[in-house]
């Protein structure tokens, strides 16, 4: 396995929002699993799993997981779709570093691999997957558009893209706690946990992240069919599930 492949890349990097870098990420690696428990009250993981199951992969397939992070969606890809190979790609060598010790403890190193990379500029030929999947890391690319764009292109026209975010419910009764759990809770919990100030970016992403409809609008620009949008848990996250437009 690859631990930290640095995808080449010509031209300049377009600029990332402030707080959101993969250095920031860096510097919260070792909680970060813990921190997703505690934050999502251990929901995040069955949004997963959901995220998963609309890939559609099967035994032989090949799949891609951007923002990998410490590699919990590609462990899961590779749990639950047995002979299925992943790549994890990652701006944040911490998050990387994390994700191989991982990802070796449970002798998966044959199936996943992690490279550090840009998933606004990928190093993969076109029709390269089966399937393409971002959890929790659309929001913090700067060009989310040529992030779509790249997806599509690298994932096969049977094969399907799928988006796991967080949102902020619009309405209902639990659109206020819901808020009240992201502006201050989040934050605190984040601060407390993982002694890193610069996790209230993850509060401030959340809030300027595009409704769930206006999100998904975009995808057609991007050269991906939306075939569903799923709120899950009252809104609190989506998931998106598009596939390459023939």
């Amino acid at each position: 396995m690859t631990t930290s492949q640095t995808s080449t890349e010509t031209g300049p990097r377009p600029p990332r929002p402030q707080g959101g870098t993969g250095a920031m990420f860096d510097g919260i690696a070792s909680r970060y699993d813990l921190l997703n428990r505690v934050i999502s009250l251990g929901i995040d993981q069955s949004w997963r799993r959901k995220t998963v199951d609309a890939l559609g992969l099967v035994e032989g397939s090949r799949a891609l997981d951007l923002a990998t992070g410490t590699a919990d969606l590609a462990i899961l890809i590779a749990e639950r779709v047995p002979g299925c190979k992943i790549v994890g790609v990652d701006p944040s060598s911490g998050m990387l570093e994390v994700g191989v010790k991982k990802v070796a403890a449970l002798d998966l190193e044959a199936r996943i691999q992690l490279v550090q990379g840009d998933a606004q500029r990928l190093d993969f030929e076109d029709d390269s997957f089966d399937g393409t999947t971002i959890a929790f890391g659309i929001r913090n690319v700067p060009d989310r558009l040529l992030a779509l764009r790249e997806m599509a292109r690298v994932t096969k026209p049977t094969g399907h893209v799928a988006i796991l975010e967080l949102s902020e419910p619009e309405g209902g009764w639990i659109a206020p706690f819901a808020r009240f759990h992201v502006h201050t809770v989040v934050p605190w919990v984040g601060s407390l946990l993982s002694g890193a100030k610069e996790y209230r970016y993850l509060q401030k992403s959340i809030a300027a992240f595009p409704p769930a409809q206006q999100f998904a609008a975009g995808f057609a620009e991007a050269g991906l069919e939306i075939e569903q949008v799923v709120p899950l848990t009252f809104g609190v996250a989506h998931l998106y599930v598009a596939r390459p437009r023939s």
